[in-house]
């Protein structure tokens, strides 16, 4: 799986300043599922945008390589390689259909670019000085969020109008800005010898930690009301949530062994995976309406 796949357990995770307090109900959800294109499997359902339209990654059956995808809210899937690359990731959409991701430089492995895609628009993003750039999200004011490494450390931005600004928790090890809303509020995750979830807005960290999480917590995606979905860490297995107004809520599809939250859009809509058995040979993509 591609850095930096928060939303899978290689972390040893203990809790530190947990906003969470009592164990999550599960939410109740109505689903709609759908396959992969014919020829491939799902490696991640990432974000969703406002009309519906979903991201993520592909893997194709006959080559193992991986491809980034688009979902129509007709079902269409739009297969995306970046030029030179070797693998291509892509984490959120925008309403205005403008995506972001990272891809991995085929001649120089050891290199990620970030990039932003509209229609048939590619802008490479590089923070400067950097070795690697990954790009996760961008807004509808194209304001986007991403991390990059430089040396033994990862730290986040925003990058506005040309101009990046650090997001970085104090002391982290890394820190991953996974998504941003319309106004300006971006949730990721943090680590120092483990990872945590946090929202950062007008300056300030929050931590949010699903309490009991074996490996941590990992959010993925917030909207305008404040609505936030991530994922509770478990080793062989992850645990989509919901949380709002300091209450979680799991995301849970019937009879599946476990389901992550890739996003969520503004009118609500949750994406994300669900992993029919243990082994992740049998996954479906979803979007979720959840209460």
């Amino acid at each position: 799986m591609g850095l930096p796949r928060l939303t899978s357990a290689i972390f040893i995770a203990v809790l530190l300043q947990s906003a969470a307090v009592l164990a999550a109900t599960n939410a109740s959800c109505t689903f709609d599922t759908f396959s992969a294109p014919s020829g491939y499997t799902f490696s991640q359902v990432e974000g969703v945008s406002d009309d519906g339209s979903v991201v993520g990654q592909l893997v194709d059956n006959k080559t193992q390589k991986l491809v980034a995808f688009t979902r129509s809210p007709n079902g269409v899937f739009t297969e995306y390689a970046a030029p030179a690359a070797a693998v291509t990731w892509m984490y959120g959409r925008n309403r205005s259909g403008a995506s972001a991701g990272y891809y991995q430089d085929a001649k120089n492995p050891g290199h990620l670019h970030g990039f932003m895609l509209k229609g048939s628009k590619l802008s490479i993003v590089n923070y400067p000085k950097a070795a690697n750039t990954f790009l996760f999200d961008v807004n509808q004011p194209g304001t986007a969020v991403g991390s990059f490494s430089a040396g033994v450390a990862t730290k986040g931005f925003l990058l506005a109008n040309g101009i990046y600004n650090t997001i970085s928790y104090p002391n982290a090890q890394a820190t991953y800005p996974m998504a941003i809303s319309d106004n300006g509020a971006v949730v990721g995750s943090y680590s120092t010898t483990i990872y945590n979830g946090f929202l950062w807005q007008n300056g300030t960290f929050t931590t949010i930690n699903y309490r009991g999480a074996k490996y941590g917590t990992a959010l993925t995606g917030v909207n305008n009301s404040g609505v936030i979905v991530g994922n509770q860490l478990h080793g062989d297995r992850d645990f989509g949530f919901i949380y709002q107004n300091g209450v979680f809520k799991s995301i849970v599809y019937p009879g599946a062994s476990f389901t992550l939250a890739g996003g969520i859009n503004n009118n609500g809509l949750i994406s994300g995976q669900i992993y029919v058995n243990v082994s992740g040979t049998d996954t479906l993509g979803y979007t979720a309406v959840c209460k």
